[in-house]
């Protein structure tokens, strides 16, 4: 027995001691600290998500991709009857390139609201560009600890080339389950002091580089097949964490909506493929000249080679035949194939299905809904800007499919008025200036890697009226987004549109809860308005001040 004590002390000091440190290093706070939701720094009874919320995976002074959230404040107190809906995702969820507007979140919010009248309704967004399953993971228990009534999650494209991807630039251990144990451990501020301690600051990058898209920085040069281990660890990583997530909210009775994803599978070549060889170029020919028979030999090489742009050209051929559901096989094949993983590949999706349980996961084939409304069912430009970003009626049909699976699961209230979609597109968070700003984004994006081999310079057109120059503006950072917004009210006065005024002074209370005169002043144009019944939701946020 005495044996047994003296063990146990001796394997206790070290952990006695470790704690000792831990404990002092936290008191003395000796290293910064970055929680998920911070106060308003102007109405601290707000909590938003902090901007740099990113920096908390990575070591001090290390190379930081620049990645921030757009602030979306909600109340540090939920109201009492309230509906609190937590949003997760990449870059997408986020709104890219239109902003927090287009967002899952924005897009959903004054939809709820319609639909819940005399209801608080917060629809919270924590999406930002380039995560993946990590982050969607890390971040869980501070929104269990706001208490949601239900999380929506679309994401699944940056698993590979994401921040911690396994085809990352921005890897923070050389294996998934070295990644795993380096968030574990990042939990601990001795650790943390030690890393800051350890880890050198990198050189500035030259002024060529820092110009560089953030996606054309996130891709590590090594391609990744499809099956190839790589891939395998990349999908293991996603099924792991999504399932220590889907137990999270599981175990605090939180319903998850977990939607499938889209890309641009009609009009987006592949990025990284090989070369087609001078006799399938000579046999494609003669397939486009009317020559059926060399189909099935392109097919099998195709298949066999897992060759992502003849693929793709056997794809368009059969698109070009109006064979849809033979076309949407091959064009899904050629982004499978596709060694760049820009695009979650289809395993992605099943996977997603594979979560649902309609008990405490309920599936959103936002996918599907995109093929709806795509001709011939093959998601392309009509809906999509490049690769994945949708433009706003993607969002808008995305943010719907979201919207539908709330009513049909039966797990929240059940709608006091159904808005139905021609009602949700007019109330659509996004203003005329916006979406010009985003053109000129999506043409930035396009103009570098992985679009093109080498930096293109970029040619927007002129603008025609004073909200498209504020849109140029506004993308070039010659005004902010409040001076975006009030440029765009006064345009609205002048015409009389009462309809954008009421949208724009809705924006800008949401954007600003703190504010008392824009919540005000938005409540009397819904007084004004056929919706009156809001009024009240923005008069208590004025009165709240």
């Amino acid at each position: 027995m005495r044996k047994f004590g003296f063990w146990l002390i001796l394997i206790s000091l070290p952990l006695l001691l470790i704690a000792a440190l831990e404990g002092a290093v936290r008191l003395l706070g000796l290293v910064p600290t970055y929680p998920v939701f911070v106060p308003h720094p102007a109405a601290p009874n707000y909590l938003t998500m902090r901007p740099d919320v990113i920096r908390r995976y990575f070591p001090a002074g290390a190379e930081i991709p620049n990645v921030t959230v757009e602030p979306h404040y909600f109340l540090k107190e939920k109201p009492k009857n309230g509906i609190r809906i937590f949003v997760q995702g990449g870059s997408t969820a986020a709104g890219y390139p239109y902003g927090l507007g287009a967002s899952i979140a924005s897009m959903l919010e004054n939809r709820l609201r319609h639909s819940w009248p005399a209801k608080p309704v917060e629809v919270v967004n924590t999406a930002l560009s380039a995560v993946n399953s990590y982050t969607l993971l890390d971040v869980a228990d501070d929104i269990i600890a706001q208490q949601p009534d239900a999380v929506l999650i679309y994401a699944g494209h940056n698993e590979f080339v994401g921040i911690m991807g396994v085809g990352s630039n921005y890897r923070l251990a050389e294996s998934p389950a070295a990644t795993a144990v380096y968030l574990q451990l990042k939990q601990l501020h001795l650790y943390k002091l030690l890393e800051q301690m350890l880890v050198s600051k990198p050189a500035v990058a030259a002024n060529t580089q820092e110009k560089r898209t953030l996606m054309s920085k996130m891709a590590a040069a090594q391609p990744i097949a499809l099956d190839s281990p790589v891939y395998q660890a990349g999908m293991a990583q996603f099924q792991r964490n999504m399932s220590s997530l889907l137990s999270k909210y599981r175990e605090a009775g939180i319903p998850v909506y977990l939607a499938t994803v889209g890309s641009n599978i009609a009009d987006q070549p592949p990025f990284q493929s090989a070369d087609l060889t001078p006799e399938q170029l000579k046999s494609l020919s003669a397939l486009q000249r009317g020559d059926p028979s060399q189909f099935a030999l392109l097919a099998a090489e195709a298949k066999t080679q897992q060759q992502a742009m003849l693929s793709y050209q056997l794809g368009q051929w059969l698109r070009q035949q109006q064979r849809g559901a033979e076309a949407q096989e091959w064009l899904s094949l050629a982004r499978d194939f596709d060694t760049l993983r820009f695009r979650a590949p289809q395993e992605i999706n099943r996977q997603i299905k594979g979560f649902v349980d309609n008990k405490t996961v309920w599936l959103v084939d936002a996918e599907q809904a995109l093929r709806d409304h795509s001709p011939d069912g093959l998601i392309g430009r009509q809906l999509m800007l490049e690769h994945l970003h949708p433009n706003l009626p993607g969002y808008f049909v995305i943010a719907d499919a979201f919207y539908q699976a709330l009513a049909k699961s039966q797990q929240l209230p059940a709608y006091a008025v159904t808005v139905e979609k021609a009602r949700a597109w007019v109330l659509r968070p996004v203003v005329p200036a916006e979406e010009f700003a985003a053109f000129a984004r999506v043409a930035q994006l396009t103009s570098d890697y992985p679009f093109q081999r080498t930096p293109q310079p970029i040619a927007l057109p002129a603008a025609e009226n004073p909200l498209q120059q504020a849109g140029l503006d506004f993308y070039a950072k010659k005004i902010d987004w409040l001076q975006l917004m009030q440029i765009s009210m006064q345009v609205h006065q002048q015409q009389g549109d009462v309809e954008m005024q009421l949208k724009i002074a809705l924006i800008l209370a949401d954007a600003a809860p703190d504010q008392p005169s824009w919540n005000a002043y938005a409540a009397k144009l819904l007084e004004k308005s056929s919706h009156p019944e809001l009024a009240w939701w923005y008069w208590q946020r004025a009165a709240r001040q």
